[in-house]
């Protein structure tokens, strides 16, 4: 089990990531923008960040940025889930330090995977996720 804070502004797609990664038996914070996804990530420790890129207060990628210049973020997983496919708002994604790009809608099982992969790669190769 991983402790994932997931920040997008729209209530619905908050519900549908949180359900998702829930069952696949993580823990689970939820934010309405960045700049609240940044007060919960400064309170406490996640091990993922899911973002959307379009948020009020402060976007995704101000949200990723904030986060790497914090010791306790540098090597947390960021992951962009976002309507926005557009390959030079992927790198800017990229260059602030997100570390995987999703575009939406997304399928669960490939978010799942996605998740899990990002979250074993930041533990070590061998890391087995946990299952609640």
């Amino acid at each position: 089990m991983a402790k994932i804070l997931v920040v997008d502004d729209a209530p619905t797609v908050r519900t549908m990531v949180g359900k998702t990664l829930r069952e696949d038996g993580h823990d689970i914070t939820e934010a309405a923008n960045g700049a609240e996804g940044l007060k919960y990530a400064e309170a406490g420790e996640y091990d993922l960040v899911v973002t959307d890129v379009n948020m009020p207060e402060m976007s995704g990628i101000e949200l990723c940025r904030a986060l790497r210049k914090r010791y306790a973020y540098q090597k947390v997983p960021i992951l962009m889930l976002t309507t926005e496919g557009r390959s030079r708002l992927i790198a800017e994604g990229k260059e602030a330090g997100a570390s995987g790009w999703i575009v939406k809608p997304f399928e669960p099982r490939k978010l799942c995977m996605a998740v899990d992969m990002l979250i074993k790669k930041s533990r070590g190769r061998d890391a087995v996720i946990r299952r609640a």
